[in-house]
């Protein structure tokens, strides 16, 4: 699991994108509190301050950036990936602070009202702003996207909700200068209200991810596609992922194959298919599983046959496979998938059990239930 240079530049591409972040929200910040202080404006103070937290959140992301990169050691010997997870949550609290102190000062400027004294030099810097916001948060996303990194996207995003924040506080400045009506206070908690939001949805996304978020099924599919090119190989199966941070997958599969192939075959099988994947997609299978498939045998093959029938017709079966049958044992064992939508899938599962019973009353059958990953 040691580095390599599509690792290197991801952490450089996100370094660099997140200095650039700091760097241009703290001179939005300090230009837009002093002119917002100067014109007595809560509304432009407050969008200084939301920027001001965008250029804290980058240094919390490039920092959480640094951490997940250590060098894998005893205590965490898959490595430190996930501190990218802990970073998204402090950026997230951060957020939903400034909201926080964004809507006291508004409600205090709603009770006790002032007068705003907007310039020509105000109002430019506002619109400003708005496309410095615009150009930052597009060219942030392109990044994140490019890197996959969740944090750099979230900022990017954030950064375009900012330029429109920071367009309802120009709206909130002409309507004052030419209706001589007084908004600006209610459009700061509006302000407000959308980064608490804003900082909620990130939690939300974030706690998502440390849970275990169902993987792409994009991915899923094109990994199980690239073993499936391998000869040896009739199907995969079970492709689970275990996220270790964005982009760092540790995973194993099942794969079925005929029954008369050695164990010298299946060696040399699993080790490129470990190489394969990771090429091609950079995910580390640990373990193959072997499910033996009875393809010489006609009888088995018969009983193959009827029983998938049966299982694919019974209510909220997406798969069957794993399918083998000992006819001397007379024994059979198979896995399904069944929907999540199922209230009591156990229960679906046992029905399997009895119901291929019925059909072949004198084997033992035992179905394993799989999940729908």
């Amino acid at each position: 699991m040691e580095k390599d240079s599509g690792a290197l530049n991801r952490n450089q591409v996100i370094m660099t994108t997140g200095i650039i972040g700091i760097v241009v929200n703290v001179i939005l910040a300090a230009v837009k509190v002093i002119i917002g202080t100067v014109v007595n404006s809560i509304a432009i103070v407050l969008d200084g301050v939301n920027n001001l937290s965008d250029a804290m959140s980058s240094f919390v992301t490039i920092i959480g950036n640094k951490l997940a990169n250590k060098k894998p050691d005893k205590a965490h010997p898959l490595g430190h990936g996930r501190i990218e997870y802990i970073s998204g949550l402090v950026v997230a609290a951060i957020i939903i602070y400034a909201g926080i102190t964004a809507a006291v000062e508004s409600v205090k400027k709603i009770i006790n009202p002032s007068v705003s004294d907007y310039s020509k030099l105000s109002l430019a810097i506002i619109v400003m702003a708005v496309v410095v916001k615009l150009i930052l948060g597009n060219y942030v996303k392109k990044k994140g996207l490019e890197v996959n990194s969740s944090a750099l996207v979230a900022s990017g995003s954030d950064a375009l909700f900012d330029a429109i924040l920071s367009i309802s506080v120009l709206i909130s400045a002409l309507v004052y200068i030419f209706a001589s009506v007084n908004i600006e206070a209610y459009v700061g908690l509006l302000i407000a209200v959308m980064i608490v939001k804003a900082g909620y949805n990130m939690i939300k996304d974030t706690v998502s991810d440390i849970l275990g978020r169902r993987v792409d099924r994009d991915l899923i599919h094109s990994i199980k596609e690239t073993i499936c090119e391998e000869g040896m190989v009739n199907g995969a199966y079970d492709l689970i992922l275990h996220n270790y941070g964005p982009d760092r997958f540790l995973g194993s599969v099942h794969v079925e194959i005929d029954e008369n192939i050695s164990a010298k075959e299946i060696d040399s099988m699993t080790r490129r298919l470990m190489e394969a994947v990771y090429k091609r997609h950079g995910v580390i299978l640990e373990a193959i599983g072997v499910y033996s498939q009875n393809h010489g045998d006609d009888v088995a093959v018969a009983m193959r046959t009827k029983i998938t029938e049966f299982v694919m017709e019974q209510p909220g079966v997406l798969q069957i496979h794993g399918f083998f049958i000992d006819l001397q044992r007379k024994y059979v064992n198979f896995d399904v998938i069944l929907d999540f939508e199922i209230e009591d899938r156990q229960k679906a599962c046992n029905d399997i059990v009895e119901g291929t019973k019925k059909i072949y009353p004198d084997f033992e059958v035992e179905v394993t239930l799989d999940l729908d990953i």
